[in-house]
């Protein structure tokens, strides 16, 4: 018996059924609106911009944040203090080997072209004098509250932080500018400033602060990876 193959019929097509054409174009899919590349390039730039300005202030602190790492006293010698003598005497070598460090020296302040001040949430004032006979250093010490008076004379002998004008951290930002401003007193490129009394312990809020600034850069950063990232 011979077999003759029969013709194989597909069923037809339901009405309303997708189809392959139907799924590549779907309508839905075409109606929806394109991404917001105005909006996001937008946020990627207000997230890049903030980005940058945290390493700018983290690295702004950088001296802040090694003088907190140092010994403070108690190590590393007397009371942690190295002793660069007489600042009338000591020369431009001698406190640059010294600088922002924990430092320990003696000297007579000069009135003329020193400058008085406040802070925020403290009763003591303060005042920064020129050292007699050397505008370019300068020593800034703090008077109990009380104690300003016209009969207050300056200490001849301080302990503090030895450093740079322009790197002298964000509480003495602008200092010189209010100095020159308020007495017409040119502080010379490369002036020092000693901050009596201000030991490493007593900066250990920078290293905090620059911490933060250094989380919000990385945050920014890893979130804009996300937002640019191709979604497959």
């Amino acid at each position: 018996m011979d077999c003759v193959p029969r013709e194989i019929q597909l069923p037809a097509p339901v009405p309303g059924a997708p189809s392959e054409s139907s799924e590549e174009l779907d309508p839905e899919l075409l109606a929806l609106p394109d991404p917001p590349q105005r909006e996001r390039s937008l946020t990627v730039a207000v997230m890049a911009l903030a980005a940058l300005l945290s390493l700018a202030m983290a690295f702004a602190l950088r001296h802040d944040a090694a003088y907190a790492l140092q010994a403070g006293p108690g190590v590393g010698g007397p009371e942690g203090a190295i002793d660069v003598g007489d600042l009338h005497a000591a020369t431009g070598t001698r406190l640059a080997a010294s600088e922002n460090r924990y430092v320990r020296a003696e000297a007579l302040l000069g009135a003329a072209g020193g400058i008085r001040y406040e802070r925020p949430f403290v009763d003591d004032t303060f005042r920064t004098l020129p050292v007699a006979g050397r505008p370019d250093v300068w020593v800034e010490v703090r008077v109990p509250a009380g104690q300003e008076s016209g009969r207050w004379e300056p200490p001849r002998t301080f302990q503090g932080r030895l450093v740079r004008f322009g790197a002298a951290g964000p509480r003495h930002r602008g200092l010189a500018g209010a100095i020159e401003g308020a007495g017409a007193t040119a502080i010379p490129a490369g002036a020092w400033l000693l901050i009596d009394g201000e030991a490493p312990a007593q900066a250990r809020w920078t290293l905090l602060l620059a911490v933060m600034f250094l989380g919000c850069a990385a945050w920014n950063a890893i979130a804009i990876g996300r937002v640019v990232r191709r979604v497959r």
